[in-house]
């Protein structure tokens, strides 16, 4: 089968136009194929939202080679909010289920990364690259030290996700001075099975390919899942810090980096 042409672009939103089309893919990938809902989904207009949306960056993966219509062309989308942009509006997203004292008391700089997806065709080629290459770039315009955002497992079925958690938790938990935790009142124990009972290659078979994607980075976990039933997802807490990445892997966050 001939591959169908690319021509890609990355940029931030800038008008309501680029926004929706943002919300339109996410409700391509979190509503139709992972079988998301709440009271912010619009079925009517295909728009995935939340009241966070107006305060956060959304990076857009753009395929002009798809059509001439803007919705067709964002392909991937990546939504950003700075540790500055949180203190004008109180909260991090994540905070509604996770605990960042440990973060916030740091003294670093943050970046929550949220709302992250592409087309299934685009998913693991060169796509991602370019989305994760413009990435680095807001990363070191904007001095981040510190990334982190919730990622899921598909589906709210804990024993389904036992051994993969279980491995999360025994091999990958983030260190004490920047680890999140799930929220009390939602908390659900990640450290499931005994390390020793843990098949490790077909746990990690099961772990979705984002969150693997930052463990080679030399990523982390927060304490503790949270079970998403609105978005029918098992939700991490994943951190990657900077200062704690070897060279190879900083340098996809630094303006350095080779292309």
């Amino acid at each position: 089968m001939t591959e169908q042409p690319r021509d890609f672009k990355v940029k931030l939103a800038e008008s309501d136009a680029e926004l929706r089309a943002a919300q339109h893919l996410r409700y391509q990938v979190f509503v139709k194929e992972l079988g998301a809902d709440g009271p912010m989904v619009d079925h009517a207009q295909e728009l995935e939202k939340d009241r966070f949306d107006p305060k956060f960056d959304h990076l857009l993966l753009i395929d002009r080679a798809r059509s001439e219509d803007l919705q067709s062309q964002v392909v991937g989308v990546y939504r950003l909010l700075t540790g500055e942009k949180a203190k004008e509006i109180g909260q991090f997203y994540s905070e509604d289920e996770y605990d960042l004292s440990a973060l916030k008391a740091s003294g670093r700089r943050l970046l929550e990364l949220g709302r992250s997806c592409l087309l299934p065709e685009y998913r693991g080629g060169v796509g991602m690259f370019h989305l994760w290459n413009a990435l680095a770039a807001y990363v070191a315009d904007h001095e981040i030290e510190v990334l982190f955002g919730v990622a899921s497992f598909h589906g709210t079925d804990i024993a389904r996700h036992a051994a993969a958690l279980s491995l999360l938790h025994h091999r990958h938990l983030a260190p004490s001075d920047i680890r999140p935790r799930a929220q009390e009142g939602v908390f659900q124990a990640m450290d499931l099975l005994p390390e020793a009972d843990i098949d490790r290659r077909t746990a990690m078979l099961s772990v979705p390919p984002l969150i693997k994607a930052y463990l080679r980075l030399g990523g982390f976990v927060g304490e503790g899942a949270f079970l998403d039933h609105a978005f029918n997802t098992t939700d991490v807490c994943l951190i990657l810090d900077t200062a704690r990445m070897n060279e190879k892997s900083r340098a996809l966050y630094t303006k350095e980096r080779a292309l």
